[in-house]
């Protein structure tokens, strides 16, 4: 039902009787409308599914991550273990070597010689299945985060800053030194 107006007494009233009437007809409004403003069922449960999914997604992109990074340290200890033992068993690859450029030009059974070439051979052949590689060779240049020079000569043969002899050989796995290189080197 609809009132008659009335003629307003003054503008002051009749913005008062305008709003007072715009309220009563929200008032009057379905409820369906007036609740338009708060998110439905259907809303609510699609905000919730994109939140859980979020918490998913960053969970699973941790738990990769933390995989990632043991994995990496797993194979970092390994190395670091290899390293270890291989730097037990250096003298007796140094000791190899030495024997064996002890018999050149000398008179020693064969068998005997042979039988040291044989092992100092089954070193290396261990040495390469643990991914262990000797460097340093006289005529390489010097690199001191390689090599460690014990004294220094003037060799024309040689360019500047070479290895003119090698006292030790230095190992090393992949990028990780087990022992640098004793070297002497050239025209410094």
């Amino acid at each position: 039902m609809k009132k008659e107006k009335k003629k307003p007494e003054t503008e002051e009233t009749a913005k008062v009787e305008d709003q007072a009437e715009k309220v009563e007809e929200t008032a009057q409004q379905p409820e369906q409308e007036q609740e338009s403003t708060e998110p439905t069922a259907e809303e609510k449960l699609t905000e919730e599914l994109k939140a859980e999914k979020d918490k998913y997604l960053r969970l699973y992109a941790e738990y990769e991550n933390y995989r990632k990074r043991t994995s990496a340290e797993k194979l970092q200890i390994y190395d670091d273990a290899t390293a270890r033992a291989i730097k037990e068993l250096l003298p007796l690859a140094d000791s190899m070597t030495n024997a064996l450029s002890q018999f050149e030009g000398k008179d020693v059974p064969e068998e005997f010689k042979k039988g040291m070439e044989l092992i100092a051979q089954q070193l290396s052949k261990c040495f390469e299945k643990l991914k262990v590689e000797p460097f340093c060779e006289i005529g390489d240049t010097f690199d001191p985060e390689l090599h460690n020079a014990v004294s220094m000569t003037e060799d024309e043969s040689l360019p500047q800053n070479s290895v003119a002899a090698v006292y030790q050989k230095g190992y090393k796995i992949g990028d990780k030194i087990i022992r640098h290189a004793m070297v002497v080197v050239a025209n410094a």
